[in-house]
């Protein structure tokens, strides 16, 4: 794969062969961010656990304390004085059988978060084939399948993050802009570490953080020690 100068410039600044401790990696990402947009950090972190099996998997959701820098447009499955509720708080679509069909005959994707209230899943279970594949089915551990869609409108706005595995056990996740600075995104990624290791399943054997890199969107990769995160 063919990189660019500012990529290669700042792949120097970076010492491949060792493992960072957390706030020189933030102190680091900050750095080697040359993009002339303000790019997205993110955290990959492999966990020693199969997710093939179900007394290991590992999904949660936190708020992050800076947010994510980004503006997130919710939509919500609910009927009654839920829908007001939902629109007071903040949401961007609220509907429910019409909010389904738009999605499933139109193709709408104008969200990046959908919540729905516990009596609008049967509706919404019907979207699982279109939602599921985008990461954006409703889930009562997310906390987007809730009685209280007000609150979860107003978290999902605040800079809620979902974690969850991926096939290679692998957890991807946005803790912030590059114009945060290195305090603010620590504080963001301790929350998020913080909240992995609390997710421990029972059933993990061995050590839990195998390996946790950081990045922003267009810089190269810092390895993080993970004896330091389990330290935390």
């Amino acid at each position: 794969m063919q990189r660019g100068k500012k990529y290669i410039e700042s792949a120097k600044l970076i010492d491949r062969t060792r493992l960072y401790d957390p706030e020189e990696a933030m102190d680091s990402v900050v750095k080697t961010a040359k993009a002339k947009f303000d790019e997205t950090v993110e955290v990959h972190i492999r966990l020693g656990v199969d997710s093939r099996h179900a007394d290991q998997q590992v999904r949660g959701a936190i708020v992050l304390p800076n947010g994510t820098g980004k503006s997130v447009r919710v939509a919500v499955f609910a009927k009654g004085d839920k829908v007001q509720q939902a629109i007071d708080a903040g949401a961007e679509f609220v509907g429910a059988e019409d909010l389904a069909a738009k999605i499933k005959d139109e193709n709408f994707f104008d969200f990046d978060v959908v919540i729905a209230s516990p009596d609008m899943m049967g509706v919404v279970g019907r979207l699982g084939r279109i939602l599921g594949p985008k990461g954006l089915m409703p889930n009562p551990k997310a906390g987007t399948v809730t009685p209280d869609v007000a609150r979860a409108v107003t978290e999902a706005k605040a800079g809620k993050i979902e974690y969850r595995l991926d096939k290679t056990n692998i957890i991807h996740c946005p803790i912030g802009k590059v114009s945060f600075g290195p305090e603010k995104l620590q504080a963001n990624f301790d929350a998020l570490l913080g909240a992995v290791i609390k997710a421990k399943p029972a059933a993990a054997k061995g050590q839990y953080i195998r390996s946790c890199v950081v990045a922003s969107t267009m810089g190269p990769g810092i390895k993080v020690n993970p004896a330091r995160i389990e330290a935390k």
